[in-house]
């Protein structure tokens, strides 16, 4: 059983690379991410205008020096629930050979507990509907499959 501790920090432009290598490696996300180099300026310019952002932060789990896992929150306000403030988590993703080892637990623990010290009233995340294993580890962590999500892509 593994059991080295997992840290989470704000990513740096240094983590590009091995936020991209995750993403790319992923057979169900469907997002034609690549480790081609010509494409590493495109997440480079991705990477300053999510680190410029007041509202929006990329994290990775470090484990053992390495980064391990990544995900990103955006906090938004709306006028529904009197002017309520919600953290909304994306691109959640652990390497695929650290799965089962608590690093997605400890990204979204830290993800509840930064909603909870920022008074924020709700986190919200989207799943991909092919990733069952993953739907079930949000309901284990309290998650409600409450809403249906819809996406147009226009690209």
């Amino acid at each position: 059983m593994e059991t080295e501790s997992v840290t989470i920090r704000k990513a740096g432009q240094g983590d590009v690379p091995a936020i991209v290598a995750m993403f790319a490696n992923d057979s169900l996300g469907g997002h034609g991410d690549t480790t081609d180099p010509s494409a590493l300026p495109d997440y480079r310019a991705a990477f300053r205008l999510i680190d410029q952002s007041p509202n929006e932060t990329l994290y990775v789990a470090v484990k053992g020096g390495e980064v391990v896992g990544t995900f990103q929150t955006l906090i938004t306000t709306t006028l529904t629930g009197r002017g309520g403030s919600s953290m909304i988590v994306e691109a959640v993703h652990t390497r695929a050979d650290c799965r089962g080892q608590g690093v997605g637990e400890a990204m979204i623990r830290f993800c509840l507990d930064e909603a909870r010290r920022q008074g924020l009233r709700q986190v919200q995340l989207t799943s991909n509907a092919k990733r069952t294993d993953a739907h079930r580890f949000y309901g284990r962590l309290g998650f409600e499959a409450s809403h249906i999500g819809f996406k147009f892509k226009l690209k």
